[in-house]
Parts: structure tokens; C-alpha cells; sequence
């Protein structure tokens, strides 16, 4: 167990010689100022889909003659609820993004998780897009430029509001702290 502690300390000391010592811990504690998901009218069309697709079922199952029909028409019912309904549903739900004082966290994925961070402080841009759809939503799309890159917030709802928020966190982290 000792020999253990001593490499373990030993490894730690020749990391630290390595790399210098760590950074001093940020002065203020990193805040969640805003979590969003895309616009809610992505679930317009499997939520209409999902009462059509009750009324249809409803029916048509039973009215067959041969039992072994409505069973098929029952099994095709779900099918159809679970490739148009739910897992659109689950992809509305398994995309968010985070905006902290920090840095801007992008999530998504259900079974794969996919996390992009992009720190505030690297952002030299904040655009903003709307097509004419998201604009009678009010929704619309946040582009953060990173050097070359652009990163793309999708269909943010109040995407005006979100984009001033976004600039004013941009110009805080880019800003030095002003000491009296």
C-alpha cells in the first residue's frame, strides 16, 4: 500500500515539474445563466401525427374479420407511434445547450452522447440568422464565431434576447477586471 502512495505521489510530483504549477482557481465560481432546448414547434408535426395515427387506429382495429389482421393492424399502429411519434420526440429532448459565465455547452444525442464546449473567452463573434418560419416563432439561429470556426446554436427560442445575453457574456470574459 505504501509503495503504492509513494509512486502515486512521486507520479503527481513529476506531472507538476512537467507541466508547472496549476492554474490559481477563478475568482468568481462558474454560473448557469441560460439552458435551452430548439424551438417547441418541432413537436407540432409528431404530436398531430400521434392523434391521427389514435383516430386511425381506433378505427381500424377491430373492424377486420380475421383476427390475425387487426393484431397486424395493431403491431403497424405502434411501429408507426414509435418511428413518427416518440423518437422525434426523444430527439427534441436529447439536444441542449448551456450558456454559463463561462463558456457555452452544446449536448446532444440519446444513445451516443455528444458534448461540445466552447469557452466564452475564445468567441471573437456572436451572428444572429432567422428564416421567415422562425421569425413568426420568434426563434432563430446564434452563430459563434471561434477564429475560423463557426459554431451554430439551431431554432433557439427568444433567439434576440439569448443572442444579447450571449454578447454581453462575450464582451465580460473578453474585458479585463477592473480593480479600484
Amino acid at each position: 500500500m505504501s509503495r503504492q502512495r509513494r509512486s502515486l505521489d512521486s507520479s503527481a510530483a513529476d506531472l507538476e515539474a512537467a507541466l508547472g504549477p496549476a492554474p490559481e482557481p477563478p475568482a468568481r465560481p462558474e454560473v448557469v445563466v441560460l439552458r435551452v432546448r430548439r424551438h417547441g414547434r418541432h413537436l407540432t408535426v409528431p404530436v398531430v401525427l400521434l392523434f391521427a395515427l389514435a383516430a386511425a387506429t381506433g378505427y381500424w382495429v377491430g373492424s377486420f374479420a380475421q383476427p390475425l389482421a387487426n393484431v397486424a393492424a395493431g403491431i403497424a399502429a405502434i411501429l408507426l407511434s414509435i418511428l413518427l411519434v416518440f423518437l422525434p420526440i426523444l430527439t427534441w429532448l436529447a439536444e441542449r445547450t448551456t450558456i454559463t459565465t463561462r463558456r457555452v455547452i452544446m449536448r446532444r444525442g440519446f444513445f451516443v452522447r455528444h458534448r461540445l464546449e466552447i469557452s466564452l473567452s475564445r468567441v471573437s463573434e456572436v451572428r444572429t440568422r432567422r428564416t421567415v418560419g422562425q421569425r413568426m416563432h420568434g426563434s432563430g439561429d446564434i452563430d459563434l464565431c471561434v477564429g475560423p470556426d463557426r459554431t451554430t446554436i439551431a431554432d433557439v427560442p427568444g433567439m434576440t434576447r439569448v443572442a444579447e445575453a450571449v454578447q454581453e457574456l462575450v464582451a465580460r470574459t473578453a474585458a479585463p477586471p477592473q480593480r479600484f
